[in-house]
């Protein structure tokens, strides 16, 4: 998922994966989160908000379940891909 780079309130990136409907935030404390069933618009919206960190409250952080993490700084050819692997699970098992 491609990141793009914010400075809006406590956002810092914000991503979106269309094919599988999900939205990534990234925060300033080095926590992101993970949105299931976000809608192309939704992200359109926020990502070409002047208000991203507002729009974000209003409309995204209590109306979408979504899954916590930490993002930890990879190598850059790495970037973000195993930002929410599953609990005790590997990519190739």
């Amino acid at each position: 998922m491609e990141m793009k780079r914010i400075n809006a309130g406590k956002l810092r990136a914000i991503g979106y994966d269309p094919r599988e409907r999900i939205l990534r935030v990234e925060f300033e404390d080095g926590t992101g989160i993970d949105y299931s069933g976000v809608g192309a618009e939704t992200w359109r919206k926020l990502s070409t908000s002047g208000s991203a960190w507002s729009y974000y409250r209003d409309n995204i952080e209590e109306e979408f379940s979504g899954r916590r993490g930490t993002v930890r700084p990879k190598a850059k050819s790495q970037a973000l891909e195993d930002f929410f692997k599953a609990p005790g699970g590997d990519a190739d098992t």
